[in-house]
């Protein structure tokens, strides 16, 4: 409550123009830009500013008159802080930089005429407190065992995401009705029901389905492929006698650490109209140069290459997880290999065949980076809604169904993905020793598996490879002559009156990104831990509601979370956009769950006695997690810093709408590059890219190391 108060009397209490984090905001203090609370109700009339103060007042007053407050009190305060938030958050929507924002409220108070503009620091900080005064109170009351920084946790993460995931989507789709007229219903439904996107006269051309189908016939496709091929590369890692598994490792690791549209690049100029190989092919059998590699072959090819080590990431622990005795047991009865493997180990992974399938086909469908560059005149959604809010159109309310429609598909796989994990148990591994290895595959199960992994992972690596070699010739398809010319113009550094000058053209989204992903890469991974914290170690009423909240960023796409950002953060209270901190803000909540399932997986393996024991000896939540929990998980903690910081500096669907020219971010760079035609400029910052990440990944690496289990680890070390 003190802080709350020396917040609204001391800092700005309004956003300035460059967001939370600029210098700029101190500069001219108490300005009418700057001011705190205290200030603008003083001196620039903001009288609505006055009541947010009497309820900190009195909280203080009733928490410094008890040492431990009763139920009587606890009650006063539950009120007290909710007058605060109603009153906080009903003057932040009614009143607006042009005074009030809604016209009954215009009617009714014809001669107001204050203005405000989006919430800063104070404001914040009062917003938190009063949240934090809401769920200190009711843990006075006996909520969740009395524990208050377990109810805050949970009332923080609640109230995060439904700002930043709930409001944006809910106002997207009021955005997607919006006509010049106000809100159309009508409108929305033609916009969202239109025959450009549900067309099913499939049978007389692919061309002439509508977007949704063409985009679900991509995903379908990309992910029957994608997870053959990585089933493939998971057997033949686990179950042959493979001796460069450590490729195999690299060749996981290049997606995470690739931007998403560098395979989509390294097509082009292979296989585009002045490609490599369409040269040769020109050259050696009269084959004339032609645009196939653009539409759906170029999209599957791209998607495939993209999305094939993700769904190996997943079957590799599958294979792994499949215990040996199961195995053993089928093979004493005098099963064949084959059999064993036809009757046992595959239907055990059927669990991850279905995880690798619907994840590939969420990643298909929310794939903004390959579509944008390979797409030519097959119409997918995430490139439609890309277009239609910025193409000639300029249609913002096209762009909201569209996205309204891919956020529909989205939920739907996810929540296929859910049941179909939910209703079947597959456990192979129990609490009891398990001591046997695997046995190899049937010896043609093992050449299938090869003479699939082999080819493709050679093609992969030649794809690649072009991202090392590509920015360091003229013109790759065309002039082969080895140049520095993309390094300079992007990468220059020269030396001023000043000292140095980055005077490269590529220096200021790079520091941008390094910047963004610095900021968002640990407070993700603070938010995945406390919230693994409360669904791994807590139980209370509606915990599944709040598992589904705090998982409902990863089942909405990129490009949905942009548009909706677009439309809920452009107006006050909470103005961000164009600014650095909204860039971090998405980037937090995008990667949020993949930090909580990795801190729920770690957590698993620690006996809940441990936490029990730390409660027995009267510490609470926060002692708990901090001196029993986090050392256990130090090597999840590292590893979810690290994922989230190369998440932030690869990411683009989210945020290609959200960057500007002061704030702009490296794919998004490179996306203009690909725009102008500057491939080799944009695979020389995509190596640049894939080389600082990949020294981050090493060093994780090196910091981390590997975990060996049983007798499965100590054999492969032998081996």
């Amino acid at each position: 409550m003190l802080a709350a108060i020396a917040a609204w009397c001391l800092l700005p209490w309004y956003m300035q123009e460059d967001g939370l984090l600029a210098a700029a905001t101190w500069r001219g203090w108490p300005s009418e830009e700057n001011a705190p609370a205290l200030v603008q109700a003083l001196s620039f009339g903001r009288w609505w500013l006055w009541p947010l103060l009497a309820p900190l007042l009195i909280a203080t007053v009733l928490l410094g008159r008890q040492s431990r407050p009763d139920e009587r009190v606890a009650a006063w305060l539950i009120a007290l802080a909710l007058a605060g938030l109603v009153w906080l958050l009903g003057q932040g929507f009614a009143i607006g930089a042009r005074g009030l924002f809604h016209a009954p409220l215009k009617e009714a108070f014809p001669d107001f005429e204050g203005r405000q503009f989006g919430f800063g620091w104070g404001a914040a900080i009062v917003a938190m407190a009063y949240l934090f005064l809401l769920t200190d109170a009711l843990a006075l009351r006996g909520a969740l065992r009395g524990d208050a920084f377990v109810l805050g946790t949970v009332g923080f993460v609640v109230a995060t995401t439904v700002l930043f995931v709930f409001f944006p989507v809910v106002l997207m789709l009021f955005g997607a009705g919006r006509t010049d007229d106000g809100y159309d219903a009508g409108a929305l439904l033609l916009r969202i029901f239109g025959s450009d996107i549900w067309s099913f006269d499939c049978l007389s051309g692919v061309g002439r389905c509508g977007t949704l189908w063409k985009t679900l016939l991509l995903a379908v496709i990309v992910a029957t492929v994608s997870t053959l091929l990585g089933l493939a590369f998971a057997l033949m890692a686990e179950r042959t006698g493979f001796r460069h598994k450590r490729l195999l490792r690299v060749f996981a690791l290049l997606p995470i650490i690739t931007p998403p549209f560098v395979v989509a690049l390294a097509i082009i100029v292979l296989f585009g109209r002045t490609g490599a190989v369409t040269a040769f092919l020109d050259w050696a059998f009269g084959i004339p140069p032609s645009r196939y590699i653009y539409g759906l072959p170029g999209l599957i090819f791209a998607q495939v290459l993209s999305f094939t080590p993700v769904a190996f990431l997943i079957m590799v622990g599958v294979v792994q997880g499949i215990s040996p005795s199961m195995e053993e047991a089928a093979q004493t009865l005098r099963a064949s290999r084959a059999r064993v493997f036809r009757t046992v180990t595959l239907p055990l992974m059927r669990p991850g065949l279905a995880n690798a399938f619907l994840i590939t086909v969420l990643e298909s469908i929310s794939d903004f980076g390959n579509g944008i560059v390979l797409a030519g005149n097959y119409d997918v959604l995430s490139v439609q809604i890309y277009f239609a809010l910025v193409g000639a159109q300029s249609d913002p309310g096209r762009a909201a169904a569209l996205a309204l429609v891919l956020l529909a598909v989205a939920l739907a796989v996810f929540a296929a993905q859910a049941l179909w994990l939910g209703q079947r148990s597959y456990t192979t591994v129990s609490g009891k020793g398990d001591s046997g290895l695997h046995a190899p595959v049937a010896d043609g199960v093992a050449r299938a598996v090869r003479w699939t992994a082999i080819p493709w992972a050679v093609l992969t690596a030649v794809i690649y490879g072009l991202v090392a070699v590509g920015g360091f010739v003229e013109n790759f398809g065309r002039d082969y002559t080895p140049t520095l010319k993309h390094a300079t113009t992007m990468f220059s550094i020269g030396w001023g009156d000043h000292g140095l000058v980055w005077s490269g053209g590529a220096w200021n989204s790079f520091f941008t990104t390094m910047e963004s992903a610095l900021f968002a890469a640990p407070l993700t991974a603070i938010m995945g831990i406390l919230t693994a914290y409360v669904l791994a170690r807590q139980r209370f009423a509606g915990k599944g509601a709040f598992e589904f909240v705090t998982m409902m960023s990863f089942a909405i796409p990129g490009t949905v979370i942009g548009i909706s950002y677009i439309v809920a953060f452009n107006t006050p209270p909470v103005e961000l956009t164009g600014t650095l901190t909204i860039l971090i803000i998405c980037f937090i909540f995008r990667d949020m769950p993949v930090g909580i399932r990795a801190g729920v997986a770690a957590m698993s393996q620690i006996d809940p006695h441990l936490d029990e024991s730390s409660l027995t000896l009267r510490h609470g939540g926060f002692a708990t997690l901090r001196r029993v929990i986090l050392p256990l998980i130090r090597p999840a903690i590292v590893a979810g810093l690290v994922f989230g910081l190369v998440r932030a500096m690869t990411s683009l669907s989210a945020v290609v709408f959200l960057v500007t020219t002061r704030h702009d971010l490296a794919t998004s760079y490179i996306v203009g590059r690909v725009e102008i035609s500057d491939f080799g400029g944009a695979i020389l910052y995509s190596a640049v890219l894939v080389a600082v990440m990949a020294a981050m990944i090493g060093l994780i690496q090196l910091a981390v190391g590997e975990r060996r289990l049983g007798r499965r680890g100590m054999a492969g070390a032998a081996a």
